[in-house]
């Protein structure tokens, strides 16, 4: 599923924040957000741009966000976490009848934020990212409660969301493959996708046909927030590309038990989800063990495949740890 950066939402619960005459609080899709006083009312439409959109730098209406570099973060007002940003329609360069949920990412000019790459991950370009392997990025909760409600009642599995690199893992009929989140590289002694790929000699022990996704994660990448002393690897999810989908949690466990390569740590598991969204936000908070950093957050998934209308494959969404996202914009 494409994220969708800046789109048409409705705003609604729109409410006043205390001691604060400027701004008030208002939710858009799962988010909270703070947004202008008056320039919105119940049930208006907007544009919404999601947490690490950069807006572009040569457009009027975008200058106010200078100081931050351009980019939609996380942040406190008045006491008030506010995930996103709200902008009137009036921004927009065409004016019609437009829709909720409609993409207008490309119209505006909005692009992701990518954090820099660090040296151990870089490594030298081998080709693009399979196509027939789906890149690495769940929606989040407050994005997706078509996904929370499909999975209500269902056996379910929630991981700890590891803050790494992501990394795919396959071998074909023509021989094994490394991928970083974009890109296939180069066999590298010194590349930290390769390191993890050998120390758990991957490239005689994963089936062909079966891509394993997971994260790189330890001594310089990201801030080694698990306080590893070596690189290592914790896979999350796998794909059989022969049939085109995504593996259950069971099969993914399965896989990684032959393989011998380890898993995300599994925080919970049931036989019938019943989180709320709410619930899922207070879940994902703590620390990573044996540490005093705060995790990235959970991974939410169904156990098995769910139905003909995912082509058998399970449903996947995460929670981001609100601790973690507000640290990190300091």
């Amino acid at each position: 599923m494409t994220r969708k950066l800046a789109s048409i939402q409705e705003v609604y619960d729109i409410s006043s924040i205390d001691g604060a005459d400027r701004i008030q609080k208002a939710s858009v899709m799962g988010w909270n957000v703070v947004v202008k006083k008056d320039e919105f009312r119940e049930h208006d439409k907007c544009v919404f741009f999601e947490i690490d959109s950069i807006l572009p730098d040569d457009k009027d209406w975008a200058q106010f966000l200078q100081p931050r570099k351009y980019r939609v973060k996380t942040c406190k007002l008045r006491g008030v976490l506010s995930q996103g940003l709200d902008l009137p329609l009036s921004i927009l360069p065409t004016q019609k009848d437009w829709q909720i949920d409609e993409d207008v990412s490309e119209l505006l000019g909005v692009v992701k934020y990518e954090p820099p790459i660090d040296a151990k991950i870089g490594g030298v370009t081998k080709g693009t990212f399979p196509s027939f392997i789906p890149k690495t990025d769940e929606p989040r909760v407050q994005s997706s409660g078509y996904l929370l409600r499909e999975l209500q009642g269902l056996p379910y599995c929630i991981t700890e969301k590891v803050d790494g690199s992501s990394g795919t893992f396959y071998r074909d009929e023509e021989g094994f493959h490394v991928c970083s989140r974009n890109l296939e590289l180069k066999e590298d002694d010194n590349n930290a996708f390769w390191i993890v790929a050998k120390k758990y000699d991957l490239s005689n022990r994963l089936p062909i046909g079966i891509a394993i996704q997971g994260e790189v994660h330890g001594p310089g990448i990201q801030k080694n927030r698990l306080g590893l002393k070596e690189l290592d690897l914790a896979v999350f999810t796998a794909f059989d590309f022969r049939k085109g989908k995504r593996l259950s949690w069971s099969d993914t466990e399965e896989i990684c038990n032959d393989v011998c390569v380890p898993i995300v740590d599994v925080v919970e598991v049931g036989d019938s989800f019943s989180h709320t969204k709410e619930s899922l936000l207070e879940l994902a908070k703590g620390k990573y063990r044996g540490t005093k950093n705060n995790r990235e957050g959970i991974v939410i998934r169904s156990r098995d495949a769910v139905n003909s209308k995912r082509n058998g494959s399970p449903i996947s969404f995460k929670t981001i740890n609100n601790d973690f996202l507000l640290k990190e914009e300091d």
